[in-house]
């Protein structure tokens, strides 16, 4: 089950995030200081934290300035107020054990202030309305009442109307419990009706009708048990190079932890070797044991912390030097010595020396794993990381190293994650940003699916991210394909992928992709890279700035007529100033109603000499963004959607794509 929307109210510093979408793999929340991106995260959590987890507190977590008014005095029904909702995609698996009237749904969870979980399902499923059963359940109730008339007489008779107590309106939706009351009222009164009677028509009629919000009910239930846990992650969850584990279990059986330094990281620690602190506190005493029972119980300690050593030392070894021969690398130890439990690592040398000598980004490396691997217990496919800063104190390069092991994390774990660092944004990652910001108080914090915000520093990770992407390519890579803009990259890469998932080339990986922000600049940043003898292709659409563009003297001297690209070149419909977009014309009809919730077939039918992007624009209004478009197109493109794309768009991609190859080979 993946997590594919969500929204958080009434938490701290969230008025009203708004909906916000969650990406398969990996979400990515930037925005400045005070935005409230950790308030985001650990709402998150409390979706279906791990055993242990602080519940929601009214008084500590719901927005002060609306405290008195809405908590206090009532302005709020604290047990329907949701501050906390995910909608959720089951796989294919999942709904497997579904009815096959359940298999299309969406589920949806959520939690209110007083921690109650609110349940239900969206899509298209079996409903039950009252309006459905009105008539015949009147008629029956007529048909009892009738029959008990004649009845009168009997003693201890009761009226059975006057059994059913239901007030519904005729387009009410029947719960289980009305259900339950309906169904109770017909078989209590079953005796009233003849076999093969109209009335046993009827009552045959609604007590099947009655199943659907039974089996809706146990749909949900059977989607419950597959939600995710949430696990979350911040920089403070450290483990102690050498813990007490006497004053350690005191503390918690006190419940006197300190959950924001070293204890939650040293439980989670405890909890990875399958120890309680007073369980291995005990097993350092013998307690009156027999000297063979006592060896026995330091063994198994001792089997247990090794093991759990290896499998730190391998997942670190992989991350902190991937390069480093097997021997070489550094080794960590977790070492019981009495009533002190140590973390040490050990280097090449066979040198000990404990964790807090070590930096504070491999200390941060091996305090993460050890609460990944504790709180995910053995549920590592069925969770969620939310990662807090994740990796701050790794050097930059360390950091674009990590970015490859949350691409591997995310793979089996759909990862959330905050960060201030371009290190940790892709320049192809710009479609899994979610920009967070707080523009004032008054308003709280907002998250945007879009990359767009009011406050230039909530997007300042992302124009860091790709200055430092283009400083790093724009003069090594031999061959470089200038493309106008950032969704010609992401159209360029959504392409490439559909074409290699059908078995077809792709764009060849050595070729680099330099989005110039305009049609105007392109003659700048291909004049700049061909002076530097490198390879270039320039790519421009055949709307009236880049058929401009591309005639301009300057750009034809520098590369030659053959390495000037336009769109129309490899289009075969009749829009006469195409777009990139115009090469994948019905696919993004196809992504505008599955993404976007807009229907524009008739429209791209009738007015085939449009560019789609203006019969789009026209459908949504002011609030078009091509970003979101091309975005929405990389999510079609990475599903089995593609399957449908009609055979002259793939030709058209195929034939661009091939060009491209040829021209920087």
């Amino acid at each position: 089950m993946r997590l594919i929307k969500a929204r958080v109210r009434g938490y701290r510093s969230v008025i009203d995030s708004g909906d916000f979408d969650i990406e398969n793999l990996k979400t990515i929340l930037v925005g400045p200081n005070e935005a409230g991106k950790t308030a985001i995260l650990q709402a998150l959590q409390k979706l279906n934290p791990p055993e242990g987890t602080i519940k929601y507190d009214a008084l500590r977590d719901y927005p002060r300035s609306r405290y008195t008014n809405d908590i206090e005095k009532k302005g709020i029904d604290t047990s329907k107020f949701v501050f906390v909702e995910g909608v959720f995609e089951l796989s294919d698996y999942e709904k497997s054990f579904l009815p096959e009237a359940y298999r299309n749904i969406k589920y949806k969870f959520g939690r209110t202030i007083d921690n109650h979980e609110i349940s239900t399902i969206e899509g298209d499923y079996p409903v039950l309305r009252y309006s459905q059963i009105e008539k015949d359940l009147t008629r029956l109730i007529n048909f009892f009442d009738e029959s008990a008339e004649k009845k009168a007489g009997s003693a201890n008779f009761v009226k059975p109307s006057s059994k059913l107590t239901l007030t519904m309106n005729h387009a009410d939706e029947v719960s289980v419990a009305q259900a339950s009351e309906i169904e109770k009222f017909l078989k209590n009164n079953l005796n009233f009706i003849n076999e093969e009677s109209d009335e046993e028509k009827r009552y045959d009629k609604i007590i099947a009708a009655l199943n659907i919000p039974v089996q809706k009910e146990s749909a949900i239930k059977q989607c419950r048990s597959y939600l995710p846990s949430f696990v979350l992650f911040s920089n403070y969850f450290r483990i102690k190079p050498s813990i007490n584990l006497q004053k350690l279990a005191e503390r918690t059986e006190r419940k006197l932890l300190d959950d924001k330094e070293y204890d939650y990281g040293n439980n989670c620690l405890l909890k990875l070797l399958g120890f309680t602190a007073r369980e291995l506190s005990n097993l350092a005493v013998q307690n009156g044991k027999t000297e063979q029972d006592y060896k026995n119980q330091l063994d198994k300690r001792q089997y247990k912390l090794n093991s759990a050593s290896i499998q730190l030392t391998n997942i670190i070894k992989e991350i902190w030097n991937p390069n480093v021969k097997k021997e070489e690398a550094n080794k960590i130890r977790i070492i019981a010595d009495g009533q002190y439990l140590k973390v040490v690592v050990e280097d090449d040398l066979g040198v000990e020396v404990e964790l807090d000598q070590r930096s504070e980004g491999f200390q941060w490396m091996v305090s993460f794993f050890v609460v990944f691997f504790a709180e995910a217990d053995e549920k590592h496919k069925n969770t969620i990381l939310l990662l807090d800063e994740p990796g701050l104190s790794l050097h930059g390069l360390k950091q674009a190293e990590f970015r490859k092991t949350l691409d591997k994390l995310s793979e089996s774990n759909q990862t959330i994650f905050t960060t201030h660092s371009p290190f940790l944004v892709g320049a192809n990652e710009l479609d899994k940003v979610r920009v967070v910001e707080m523009i004032s108080r008054s308003d709280g914090t907002k998250v945007h699916t879009t990359v767009t915000a009011g406050d230039k520093a909530a997007l300042l990770p992302l124009q860091e991210a790709l200055g430092y992407d283009l400083a790093q390519n724009l003069f090594i890579n031999e061959r470089n394909l200038v493309l106008e803009g950032l969704t010609d990259y992401w159209y360029l890469e959504g392409i490439s992928s559909i074409l290699i998932s059908l078995g077809k080339k792709g764009l060849n990986d050595i070729i680099s992709k330099v989005p110039a922000d305009s049609a105007s600049k392109v003659v700048y940043y291909a004049t700049i890279l061909h002076a530097q003898n490198l390879k270039v292709v320039a790519l421009f659409d055949a709307d009236n700035s880049g058929e401009q563009a591309a005639k301009q003297e300057t750009l034809i001297n520098v590369l030659g007529r053959k390495n000037i690209l336009l769109t129309k070149e490899f289009y075969s419909g009749s829009v006469a100033h195409c777009e990139i977009e115009d090469l994948l014309r019905n696919s993004l009809v196809d992504v505008c109603k599955k993404y976007l919730g807009i229907e524009i077939s008739q429209k791209a039918n009738q007015q085939t000499s449009r560019p789609i992007v203006d019969i789009i624009q026209e459908a949504i209004g002011t609030s078009f963004s091509k970003y979101k478009l091309a975005r929405a197109f990389l999510k079609w493109a990475s599903s089995d959607e593609i399957k449908n794309m009609p055979q002259n768009e793939i030709e058209q991609c195929e034939k661009l794509i091939s060009k491209i190859n040829a021209l920087l080979s």
